[in-house]
């Protein structure tokens, strides 16, 4: 493997000959700075691939050749589609579904009575929490998150997150990576289709810095809160499960507890790259047999002890504890949010299932078995208030409870899958938008294409929860950590909700503030009731998430940076090379007209996506001022599906540049897209594409010889023949579309892909400007240091070492 190194600087701040793109109205501008001038919609958005499909000329003047053609980029199937099951599929995702989506949510009634009471309750205020719980469940899961927040979805993925991505497709609220611009569908609705107050509110928000590094904080806080509660959610349910022994054992030591308890946490974590569709076999059938079992136990303490707790559902009780208690009531209601704790991985699951398949299973089972629960204990401890301690277990019926402690242990293991597995889909969604380094993903199923596992997160976690686990050591704090970060999400979701109604839904403002007020007053009561229980733990989670989202942000930051440094080399292949009236190639005056020289070979440039110059391309020509004899632009466009048929892989265009052609990748998840016979691959596509235009202009040839034989007839008069002989002479340029053309160009292509084959990469320092002031060089040093101890290496590649080139540049940011 070669190795070039260059160190010539190039500052971002350069801003000579880079023209601005026209402003539209509303404020909107296009974010990446182009070479020609742009379509512009009426909806304000500049179609930055419109400008492949014009004709260029070079800085001096001289025709370049052809113009670039279309790189094909734009094809209906690459984007993103949420996935439709019906009929057995549906209900197969449905019933996976129960064992990752409701063990954190179904496992609650271990601990929420508990979590709730510090001393044995009166049935009155038995009543009332029982009336809060049912009510919380009605209203927070199933209407707010079930029935509203799930067509939230962004093509099928969900969470905090996928909702702020999704607005940002429809709004101009971020910056996104020149090299994945491409990769994103934006669906911006018309500015005549908004009414006049959504009108005002969309540019008000895009013409508001504030506004919009807010919501991205909201972001990126929503993701990093719900991983803060992925290294809580499986200390609390395994531990609440674990302790439940402690009613048959009440001498079993509290170290015995927490070694079980660890134990469980490092097998359910081994067994996460099994995949959720292997992992469900088991969980699943757990999660149905465990939600049974509390059904079944409400229906017999309803029946035994007291059934009047129904009353419950009069909203009047929920009401009067919380007059009849005041503060003290308020305070209890974080125990009370423990019953829908887990609503967020909820949402955050979605991409691994469906939106169907999750109404279907929690309105057609996990609601009204939760409810009997609920209710079932309320009426046993009606009847016994010391119970309210340990309920699910000091309410079993005679003779079940070790059957109960067992389905409850495993059942609080799965528990544990709904945080895991939406801790995978948010740092997938994270990365995605560039706010975190690439991660190794894994897709674990062919058939669900959300379904994900991410190796170096399942370790952090697991290393994570079983030191929480250790050191908080009984559910209590657990739970005073657990219930914040909760309810942060929660509020989060029903902001970015609201938005989503108006500008992407289409609904006016004045239909969406009545729902917003209500579920704005709903989250801020029990955010404020939760924010109590922050000097007795939750500062634990709250501290964890402001680490994550600084490094995420510094993250996102530094990318930035990198692509305004980059952007120089963003431009197409006629901003550096021109081509003189004699046919030679050089640099343009903007580069000081260097004339171009030609090595032999074959040179496949490497782009992880774009449509435009790979930035190695640019660094090459500049600092060698030479070009292999045919060069390939090589784009790798990665999609959302496990395969991609070998006749839709490869797209190949020519560029401006005579024998330089763009070649785009299309893979899946489950495709190999670098091989060792990579080369021989690309050669192969070009030579068939170069092949079939050869033919389709030969058709053309000789059907424009006919056409003109058939004009002059057989006796061709001196002008004919002199016409005639001009054809000729034309179709036989190399600059036409002559056949003969064609046939060089594959003679060519042969020529060099025999002599060598070179795959060049380039590898990009970063350095930091003198003039930065101490807090942007700190944060760039920082981001610098990251991105260098994450990077991918070149020798990963399944590449011959012997062909690699590795160009390496400075650039200062």
């Amino acid at each position: 493997m070669s190795i070039l190194q260059f160190h010539s600087l190039t500052s971002s701040d350069e801003s000579e000959g880079k023209p601005e793109l026209p402003k539209v109205d509303e404020g909107f501008h296009a974010i990446t700075k182009i070479s020609s001038p742009a379509v512009v919609h009426e909806d304000g958005f500049a179609n930055i691939r419109a400008r492949t499909t014009t004709k260029r000329k070079s800085i001096v003047g001289l025709e370049l050749g052809d113009r670039d053609e279309d790189p094909g980029l734009e094809q209906p199937g690459d984007y993103r589609t949420a996935q439709v099951f019906s009929g057995w599929s549906l209900a197969k995702v449905s019933f996976q579904s129960l064992g990752v989506i409701y063990g954190d949510i179904g496992t609650s009634p271990l601990y929420v009575y508990s979590s709730t009471f510090t001393e044995p309750p009166n049935k009155q205020d038995l009543v009332g929490v029982l009336s809060l719980i049912l009510w919380s469940l009605f209203l927070m899961v199933t209407v707010k998150y079930v029935i509203i927040i799930l067509n939230a979805d962004n093509d099928g993925e969900g969470g905090t997150f996928s909702t702020y991505s999704l607005l940002c497709r429809y709004l101009n609220i971020t910056d996104r990576d020149p090299r994945e611009k491409s990769l994103v569908q934006m669906r911006r609705m018309d500015t005549g289709d908004l009414e006049s107050t959504g009108k005002h509110l969309r540019r008000g928000i895009e013409t508001s810095k504030v506004v919009k590094t807010s919501l991205k904080i909201i972001g990126v806080f929503a993701v990093t809160m719900v991983l803060s509660d992925g290294v809580l959610t499986p200390a609390q349910s395994v531990l609440g499960a674990i302790q439940g022994i402690q009613v048959a054992a009440p001498n079993i030591s509290k170290g015995t507890i927490i070694g079980v308890t660890d134990a469980i946490l490092i097998l359910l974590f081994l067994v996460q790259p099994l995949g959720v569709s292997r992992i469900t076999i088991v969980f699943a059938p757990i999660v149905l047999i465990w939600l049974g079992f509390n059904a079944v136990f409400g229906v017999y303490n309803l029946v035994k002890y007291d059934a009047s707790v129904f009353k419950a559902f009069y909203p009047y009780y929920a009401f009067d504890f919380l007059i009849r208690h005041k503060e003290e009531g308020w305070r209890r209601l974080g125990g009370v949010l423990l019953a829908f704790t887990g609503v967020e991985a909820l949402f955050a699951d979605l991409g691994a299932f469906s939106k169907r398949a999750i109404q279907i299973s929690w309105l057609g089972y996990v609601l009204p078995c939760l409810v009997l629960a609920y209710t079932g204990q309320a009426a046993f401890i009606g009847e016994q208030p010391e119970a309210y301690s340990n309920p699910f277990f000091n309410a079993a019926p005679p003779g079940t409870l070790y059957p109960a402690l067992v389905i409850a242990i495993l059942a609080a293991v799965v528990a544990s899958q709904a945080i895991i597995t939406a801790s995978f889909q948010l740092l997938a969604q994270v990365m995605k938008l560039s706010y975190f380094p690439q991660l190794r993903v894994i897709h674990t199923s062919k058939i669900y294409h959300g379904q994900l596992y991410i190796p170096v997160a399942n370790w952090l976690l697991m290393i994570g929860t079983v030191l929480v686990a250790s050191i908080y050591n009984n559910t209590t704090s657990l739970g005073n950590a657990y219930g914040v970060c909760v309810m942060f999400v929660t509020f989060f979701d029903t902001l970015m909700v609201t938005l989503v109604a108006i500008f992407v839904w289409g609904l006016k403002p004045l239909v969406v503030v009545l729902p917003w007020l209500v579920f704005a007053c709903l989250d801020g009561t029990f955010l404020s009731a939760v924010l109590t229980k922050v000097p007795d733990g939750a500062w634990f989670t709250l501290t964890l998430s402001i680490v994550l989202a600084s490094i995420f942000l510094l993250w996102r930051y530094g990318k930035e940076q990198q692509w305004t440094a980059e952007a120089k080399d963003r431009f197409p292949t006629s901003h550096f090379i021109a081509k003189s009236s004699c046919g030679d190639l050089h640099l343009t005056d903007r580069f000081n007209g260097t004339q171009l020289s030609t090595i032999r070979g074959f040179g496949i440039f490497f782009d992880k996506a774009g449509e435009t110059t790979p930035v190695v391309f640019s660094q090459f020509v500049l600092k060698l001022t030479t070009l292999p004899e045919v060069m390939i632009f090589f784009h790798l466009r990665p999609l959302d599906r496990p395969f991609v048929p070998s006749s839709e892989r490869y797209t190949v265009s020519r560029l401006a540049v005579p024998s330089c052609y763009r070649v785009v990748v299309r893979y899946g998840f489950n495709d190999d897209a670098i091989t060792p016979d990579l080369g021989h691959v690309i050669y192969q596509q070009v030579r068939s594409w170069l092949m079939g235009k050869g033919m389709m202009r030969n058709s053309s040839f000789l059907s424009g010889i006919a056409a003109n034989h058939d004009n002059t007839g057989s006796g061709s008069t001196e002008n004919g023949d002199a016409e005639n002989h001009d054809d000729a002479r034309n179709h036989s340029d190399p600059s036409s579309n002559s056949p003969d053309f064609m046939t060089n160009e594959v003679r060519l292509l042969d020529k060099a892909f025999t002599h060598n084959v070179l795959f060049i990469t380039g590898k990009e320092q970063m350095k930091i400007g003198h003039s930065t002031s101490y807090l942007r060089a700190t944060l760039l040093w920082a981001f610098l240091w990251i991105r260098d101890n994450t990077r991918n290496r070149i020798a990963n590649l399944k590449l011959p070492v012997d062909q690699i080139v590795e160009v390496g540049f400075l650039k200062e940011i």
